[in-house]
C-alpha cells in the first residue's frame, strides 16, 4: 500500500492511492485534477522518503469530488447570575478530493481501488429478504389472575378494643 503525507493549507493529510480525503475548502473547480506541492513524506510497503522538509520529485495527483459542509460546531458562553447567554456556531467548508496517484511522474502504476465483492452483498440481501417474509412471533399474554390470587395488601392495620 503506498501513501503520502501532504500539506494542504498549513494542515498535514494522509494520502492514500484510490481513497477519499477532506481538506479545507480549495478554489478548484469539481471534477478538476492537481498536484499537490507539497509532499512531506511518501512511503510504499518498506520502503520510506522523508522530505527535509519536503520531497523533490513526488507527486500527488488529485480529483475534486465535491465541496462539502462539516457538522455544525455550536458555541454557547454562559455566565451565570449576569444574564450573559451567546450563542454562536458555524460549519466548516471542506472539499472532498479522490487521491488518484502517487509516485515519480513519468511512472506507471495501478491504483488498487477497493471493490466490494458482489457475491457477498447478494447474501446479504437474501437474508434480508428471509427476514422479511418470517412472520413476527406474537408475545404469549398472559391470562389474568382471578380476585382470589390478587396481590394482597401487605400493611397491617392496628386494631382497638
Amino acid at each position: 500500500m503506498r501513501f503520502a503525507i501532504v500539506e494542504s493549507g498549513g494542515k498535514q493529510y494522509r494520502a492514500v492511492e484510490g481513497v477519499t480525503i477532506d481538506v479545507d475548502r480549495l478554489a478548484h473547480e469539481v471534477g478538476k485534477t492537481f498536484d499537490f506541492e507539497r509532499v512531506l513524506l511518501m512511503a510504499d510497503g518498506d520502503s520510506v522518503m522523508v522530505g527535509k522538509p519536503t520531497i523533490s520529485g513526488i507527486k500527488v495527483s488529485a480529483t475534486v469530488l465535491e465541496h462539502v459542509k462539516g457538522p455544525k460546531l455550536i458555541s454557547f458562553k454562559y455566565r451565570p447570575k449576569k444574564r450573559i447567554r451567546v450563542k454562536t456556531g458555524h460549519r466548516a467548508q471542506y472539499t472532498r478530493l479522490m487521491i488518484e496517484f502517487i509516485g515519480k511522474p513519468g511512472e506507471e502504476r495501478k491504483v488498487e481501488k477497493k471493490v466490494a465483492k458482489p457475491e457477498k452483498v447478494e447474501a446479504k440481501e437474501e437474508a434480508k429478504a428471509e427476514k422479511q417474509a418470517k412472520p413476527k412471533k406474537e408475545a404469549a399474554k398472559p391470562e389474568k389472575k382471578s380476585a382470589s390470587t390478587a396481590k394482597k395488601s401487605t400493611s397491617k392495620k392496628s386494631e382497638k378494643k
